[in-house]
């Protein structure tokens, strides 16, 4: 397995792609830069996944999709957000485009396969409604929920902070301590440090 990490959009996101063999998975595009296209020279792009609704996210959906055929997943707690990405991007002076509608609904339990690995996806609300998180190989693409020192926040639409609280105690702080967590910002983390070290945890 690789993963390749490309910063984008003003809101600096981090998207990720996913290597095994000669396939790809592409989570969080909130852009496509052409490296991020010369990245999946040579490869199939099977799936992409938004780990929640946000434009700063989900914004490279549309061209995404048109140069790969990749099949767009999400929660369908989110899809609301998806629908209204243009409108999110004015409300932070932003230009995203529209948003083709997902081919696949991820449910907690669900599998996201490449390659010869798969990753779980845990429903994490808080953030938004349908944030999910990929699990699997010793690694969480946490999305919003959970960053290095901090956690995300709740006074977007469909936030709650009990909720995604609740979210990084049942579902993140169960992973074992040497999970590698890559965050939607900022540098990537582990458990153990932020369950030791986070002050956003304390009493978790």
């Amino acid at each position: 397995m690789k993963i390749e990490t490309f910063q984008v959009t003003e809101f600096v996101e981090n998207c990720y792609v996913v290597k095994d063999g000669q396939e790809a998975i592409i989570i969080d595009p909130g852009d496509v830069p052409d490296r991020l296209l010369r990245s999946l020279d040579g490869l199939k792009a099977s799936t992409i996944v938004n780990t929640h609704g946000h434009c700063d996210h989900c914004g490279g959906n549309g061209v995404l999709i048109e140069r790969t055929g990749a099949q767009l997943a999400c929660h369908k707690g989110d899809v609301p957000l998806l629908r209204i990405l243009p409108e999110q991007g004015e409300m932070f002076g932003a230009v995203f485009p529209p948003c083709p509608e997902p081919g696949r609904l991820l449910e907690e339990g669900d599998t996201v396969a490449v390659g010869g690995i798969a990753f779980r996806v845990l429903h994490t609300p808080g953030h938004s409604p349908g944030h999910i998180v990929l699990v699997g190989q010793g690694v969480a693409f946490v999305g919003d929920v959970l960053f290095a020192g901090s956690i995300g926040r709740t006074d977007l639409m469909g936030g709650n902070h009990a909720q995604l609280l609740d979210s990084i105690r049942s579902k993140l702080l169960s992973l074992p301590d040497e999970t590698i967590v890559y965050p939607g910002h900022g540098p990537s983390t582990t458990i153990g440090e932020e369950r030791r070290h986070n002050p956003f945890l304390v009493g978790l």
